[in-house]
Parts: structure tokens; C-alpha cells; sequence
């Protein structure tokens, strides 16, 4: 955009990054391709040279010794490029970036096309950082993301070496990447030195000094004032009055200024109809799949009146599946799912955002979700979440993401639940938003499940933790930081970001005593010897093979090798390294999980 005033400068050699916004760009194109057109000049670089090396030998039209020299010349400059951007490194930087972003290794060469929106930005999001920019602008770059890749993200953005300007309405990212804060508040734009728990406490402080000079100067003033109404008509103190009114008026202009905030809270509030037996949810070895794939396997845990319960885990594990089985918008394939006595459900889904496509109004919408409620308590309601005197005639299908998630949210207080259950409702609340959620889901009396990926809303709500893990559930009787402290480290490792097992319930022990355990035991104890073995190999040959394209390259590097060596030899050298490259990421991808295979049946043994 162009300002109606002032100016925006920047120095001409300023390497921007910015997150593209054109989603559908790069459908045709393979993920890892995406992520090296961040850097322009070495795509371009490695694309020639793929189009120079796939010639037939002696150019396109089989031309004598003049045309390969030519194309060994052209050779020699693209690799010097492609050296002045670290080419050599750069698919598995690239790579790197989207295993910690939650693509893993299997889907690098795959097209874009075949993901959802989500992973799609996230491959934006690693082409962006691939960049390696000056200045690196994000919107909202953990959208989408899961715990795992957000904690990947705040340790990159920690160490990066150029500048970040960032929005994000994540508190807990927001401390943990910032060094500075610009409060866009008052139609003003000021800075604050430090992270986001700094910044509040100083604007407070800010406020609190201005307010408390405001009543020193209006009391000063009060006081001054009388003097002056006794005095004004005696001739002997006249004097005296004129002075002081020039004094009263001083202090009537060093009244601080304070504006009003922009900023504006919902009022949330969860009431429950009645409250519920004690056991309000039993959940006994449930297991749904989709297309005869599992996404979930013998889950089972139990639930009881005023337990906020937090699901957790990787995109993809399963968790909005967990909670569809819960409030009956699906069906288990086996297993069984009991809601306890007098339990009244509410459900904020993901899907309902997407619902909103209509032209009702969204006085009409909140009436037909309860329609035993009066005009007068809607409106009053739709006014709690924001929406007041024209707001409320607007069409539902013209709400944005925060003004969709409000309104389902004033559904959900309006249906008097006392077992909210509640999919992401944090996405595209702004921060006041989420502080306003947080606190009056702290005071609801009734049962919570929810699933969230705000480190700082999970932390300040949950006192009960289901992990959902490639390797199965994990049940916490405690608060999100106290399971955190004991695991040691958060829920799950990056490599788990994106789930290459499924989870599935730990096995009951069988009755008859210690034969079949023994029995179990030296097949765990044979399995782990074949695949302590097995990794071992791999990661010889793997170090076998790095070997052998470190020698690739550095023959390459040679100077003047492309001029001096035959055509047909450069080619030839080409195309071993390519199958070299090729057999590598095969055995890696071996590597990896035979390791997570390892992993697993050591934490079962």
C-alpha cells in the first residue's frame, strides 16, 4: 500500500521477505522446488542447468567442439552461482525447513497441489524463510501450525540474523521470539523495548502514571480555583487571582491526554442449565479410520464433572476426529462413547466457521440456534461478542474469521452447555479475544474438552492432559507446564510433527501369569537386536554415500573443470550424482523409520 502521508524508506539492496498470499501458485509444483524459488537467482541457476545437462551430448542441434565449449562456459558460470548461494546446501536446508514446519521427508516431492490449505502456507512459510531476507515480514505465520512446528518456528525466528516484524495474536510466541513490541493502540503507533509480558506491564504502568498525574493535577487545580472565587472580587487580592488563574490554566494544559483504547473485550460468559452427574464421559477402546486406514486405535479414558481437559498432539493424529466421536457427529468402528447423566453438550467446531456462507442475518442465526429466547436477550448477547446496532443485521456470510468465531461462540453461551466441546476456538480471535475466552472459561463450572494449539491458553486452562502420540495416549492428571516438567520436554519431539505411526492403546495384561510375558519379552528383546542392526547398517550407508557426493562436488569445484573435461564425462558425472542423491534420501527415509521403530519398542520394553 501507499501512505496518504509521510514516507516509507528502505535502502534499494534490501533483501524483503514477505509471505506470499497466493496459495494456488505453485499447485503443479513439487514442495521441495517451492522452497528453492525463495532464493530467485539460484532456482533460475539450478533450473538452467538441469535444461544444459538433459541435452543430448554436443548441444541441442549436435554441434562440433565450439558449442560444447560454449555450454562448458555456461556450466562453469551457473555453478559459480549456484556456489555464491550455497547451492550445494540447499536442498537439504530446504528440507530441514519443512520437516520443522510438520512435512516430512516423503512428501518433499510431491505436488503442492495434493495438500490442504494449511500445509500449503506452511511450504510458503518455508520458502519465505529460505529466503534468508534482511527483513523478514510475517502475518500470522503460526496459523495452522500445531504446537510442535510453532516451537520449531520461535527457536528458528530466536536465531535468526536479520530483522523480523511479525503479527501474531500467540502470547506465548510472542514472548518467546520478541525483543521489542509496537503497540498499535490511541490511532498511535508506540514502541515498547522487550517482550510481550514486558510490554503489557509497562502500557499498564504508562496508564496508571498518567491517570495518577491527571488526579494530582485536577485536585491542584479544584484548590486553585477556590482561591480564586473567594478572592476574585477583593481589590487587595486581585492581583493574587489573576496570577493564580494563569497558574490554573498551566495545569489545565499539562493534563495528560488519555485517549480511548481501540482495543475491545468480549464479554464471554458459559453458564451451565443444570449441572451433571459426577461421571460426565467414558470413553472404552475406541477405534475409527477413514478408507480403511486407522486414525485412531483402542483410545479409552474417563471423565468427571468440572475437569478441563486439554487434547494434544500433532496435526493429523486425530484429534478433531476425538472430539466428533464425542458430541455424536461421528461414529466409532468399534469401541464405546457414554455420556454420563443430565450431560447437555455444546459443540464449537472447526466446520462451523465454514457453515456461515449465508445471507441470514446474524440477529436471525442466533434466534434459530435458540429460539426460546427472547429478541431482547440475542441482541443483548450478539452486543457481549461485539456486534452491536447495525452489526447485527450483517450477513453471516460476510463475517470475517474473529467476527465468525464470536458469533458461534455467543451460540454456545446462549445453549447453556454444561460439557463445552471445543475444536481450535482460539484461531482468529485477536488477542482481547482470547484473554476474554480464557477468562470465562476459567470461571465455567461445567466440564471442558478442547483442543489448542495457544501454548498460553492451554497452559492457564487445562488441569487434565491427553497426549495423543504416534506411539499411543498419554493420560496427565495436571496442568499442561507440570506434564511438561515431567516429561522433561514438550508433548512430542519435531520429529513427530508429522505422525509416521498410529496410536494405539497400550494392551491389557493377560491373565495366566508369566509365560506369555516372557515370551512377549524375547520377542521385543529379538525385534529390538534386528533393529538396533538395521539402523546401524543404514547409517553406514548413508555415511558411505555423503562420502561419495562430497567427492562429486568437490570435483566439481575444481577450477576449470567444466571447460577442460569432455561433454559426455560431465554428463556421465551428473547423472551418478543424481542416483546417488536419489539412493541417499531412499536410505534416509529407511533410516528414519527404522528409528522410530527402534524408539518405539524401546519405550515399550
Amino acid at each position: 500500500l501507499k501512505p496518504e502521508g509521510g514516507t516509507v524508506s528502505r535502502p534499494n539492496d534490501l533483501v524483503l521477505g514477505v509471505l506470499p498470499q497466493d496459495h494456488t501458485r505453485y499447485d503443479a509444483e513439487l514442495l521441495l522446488d517451492v522452497v528453492l524459488q525463495g532464493k530467485r537467482r539460484l532456482w533460475e541457476a539450478l533450473r538452467e542447468k538441469a535444461r544444459l545437462m538433459a541435452m543430448p551430448a554436443g548441444g541441442e542441434g549436435g554441434g562440433g567442439s565450439a558449442e560444447w565449449e560454449a555450454h562448458g562456459h555456461r556450466l562453469a558460470e551457473l555453478e559459480a552461482a549456484i556456489a555464491d548461494e550455497d547451492g550445494y546446501t540447499a536442498e537439504p536446508r530446504a528440507a530441514e525447513l519443512l520437516e520443522g514446519l510438520g512435512l516430512p521427508t516423503g512428501r518433499h516431492r510431491k505436488p503442492m497441489g495434493e495438500l490442504s490449505g494449511g500445509y500449503r502456507l506452511r511450504v510458503l512459510l518455508a520458502q519465505t524463510l529460505f529466503q534468508q531476507a534482511q527483513l523478514l515480514l510475517l502475518d500470522e505465520p503460526t496459523n495452522h501450525l500445531d504446537i510442535v512446528s510453532i516451537r520449531w518456528l520461535e527457536g528458528y525466528l530466536r536465531g535468526y540474523p536479520g530483522t523480523v516484524v511479525l503479527v501474531s495474536h500467540d502470547r506465548h510466541f510472542l514472548n518467546g521470539v520478541c525483543s521489542d513490541i509496537a503497540d498499535l493502540d490511541y490511532q498511535a503507533l508506540t514502541l515498547y523495548p522487550g517482550n510481550y509480558e514486558r510490554f503489557l506491564a509497562a502500557k499498564v504502568l504508562d496508564t496508571h502514571q498518567k491517570e495518577a498525574e491527571t488526579e494530582r493535577l485536577e485536585k491542584k487545580i479544584a484548590e486553585t480555583q477556590q482561591f480564586i472565587d473567594r478572592f476574585r472580587a477583593k481589590a487587595t487580592k486581585a492581583r493574587q487571582a489573576n496570577s493564580r488563574q494563569k497558574q490554573v490554566e498551566r495545569m489545565q494544559k499539562a493534563i495528560p491526554v488519555i485517549k480511548s483504547s481501540s482495543r475491545r473485550y468480549p464479554r464471554f460468559r458459559f453458564e451451565c442449565v443444570r449441572p451433571s452427574g459426577q461421571e460426565v464421559l467414558a470413553v472404552r477402546d475406541v477405534t475409527k479410520g477413514y478408507g480403511g486406514a486407522p486414525v485412531l486405535r483402542g483410545v479409552s479414558f474417563e471423565l468427571r464433572r468440572g475437569q478441563k481437559l486439554a487434547v494434544v498432539g500433532p496435526n493429523g493424529i486425530g484429534k478433531t476426529t476425538l472430539l466428533k466421536l464425542i458430541v455424536g457427529g461421528l461414529e466409532p468402528d468399534a469401541g464405546q462413547l457414554k455420556l454420563g447423566y443430565e450431560v447437555h453438550l455444546g459443540y464449537f467446531g472447526q466446520e462451523d466457521r465454514s457453515a456461515l456462507d449465508g445471507k441470514t442475518s446474524l440477529v436471525d442465526w442466533l434466534y434459530g440456534a435458540a429460539p426460546g429466547e427472547t429478541v431482547g436477550v440475542i441482541r443483548g448477547t450478539l452486543g457481549r461478542v461485539l456486534f452491536s446496532g447495525d452489526d447485527v443485521e450483517k450477513a453471516t456470510g460476510a463475517l470475517s474469521g474473529g467476527e465468525a468465531a464470536r458469533l458461534i461462540l455467543a451460540r454456545l453461551m446462549l445453549q447453556r452447555g454444561n460439557l463445552l466441546v471445543l475444536d481450535e476456538p482460539t484461531n482468529h480471535l485477536d488477542l482481547e479475544g482470547r484473554e476474554a475466552l480464557l477468562d470465562a472459561l476459567q470461571a465455567y463450572e461445567g466440564t471442558l474438552v478442547f483442543v489448542s494449539h495457544d501454548r498460553h491458553f492451554v497452559s492457564s486452562l487445562a488441569d487434565r492432559v491427553l497426549a495423543l502420540t504416534p506411539e499411543g495416549i498419554d493420560e496427565y492428571p495436571g496442568t499442561y507446564e507440570e506434564y511438561l516438567e515431567r516429561e522433561g520436554a514438550d508433548y512430542l519431539t519435531a520429529e513427530a510433527a508429522a505422525p509416521s505411526r498410529l496410536p494405539a492403546a497400550t494392551a491389557p495384561r493377560e491373565k495366566g501369569g508369566e509365560s506369555r510375558d516372557f515370551t512377549r519379552r524375547k520377542a521385543t528383546k529379538r525385534e529390538t537386536a534386528r533393529l538396533n542392526r538395521k539402523v546401524g547398517r543404514l547409517e553406514r550407508e548413508v555415511q558411505q554415500l555423503e562420502g561419495k557426493l562430497a567427492g562429486f562436488d568437490a570435483r566439481f569445484a575444481e577450477p576449470g573443470y567444466f571447460e577442460n573435461t569432455p561433454w559426455e564425462e560431465v554428463a556421465h558425472a551428473e547423472r551418478e550424482k543424481s542416483a546417488c542423491q536419489e539412493e541417499l534420501e531412499a536410505k534416509l527415509a529407511d533410516w528414519e523409520a527404522a528409528s522410530t521403530d527402534l524408539d518405539a519398542m524401546t519405550v515399550a520394553s
